[in-house]
This record gives structure tokens, sequence and C-alpha cells, in this order.
């Protein structure tokens, strides 16, 4: 149980800080060419991150778990 609440705890802290800012205004608004758009982080950045901290989470466990053994 303390397992399944501790990756859902992270699995929220990485959510709630990847949350994309929209874009600033174009340095010139009525002119051609403005400025180049920025690209939100979206939950495919956020779903990497937790499986990469899933991962790094199973080989810590299976370490210690052969370090007990």
């Amino acid at each position: 149980m303390k397992k399944i609440l501790a990756i859902a705890v992270v699995m929220l802290a990485v959510k709630l800080t990847a949350i994309a800012q929209p874009p600033p205004p174009p340095s010139n608004p009525g002119g051609a060419g403005g400025g180049a758009a920025a690209a939100p982080l979206d939950g495919g950045l956020t779903l990497l991150l937790a499986a990469g901290a899933g991962l790094g989470a199973k080989y810590r466990m299976n370490r210690k778990q052969e370090s007990a053994e």
C-alpha cells in the first residue's frame, strides 16, 4: 500500500510541475514574421518522467532484494 501511495504522489508531483504556461504575446502583432511560438509541455513529457521514475524504483527494489539474499 505504501508503494502505491508513493508512486501516486510522485506522479502527481510530476504532473503538477509540468503544467504548460501560455505563450508570450508576439513582439510585433501587426507585422509579418512574429516571434516563434513556444511549444507547451504536454502529457507526453509527464508520462516519460513518470515511467523513468517507475523504472528507477523497480531497479532499486530489485537491487535491495538481491542484497538481502
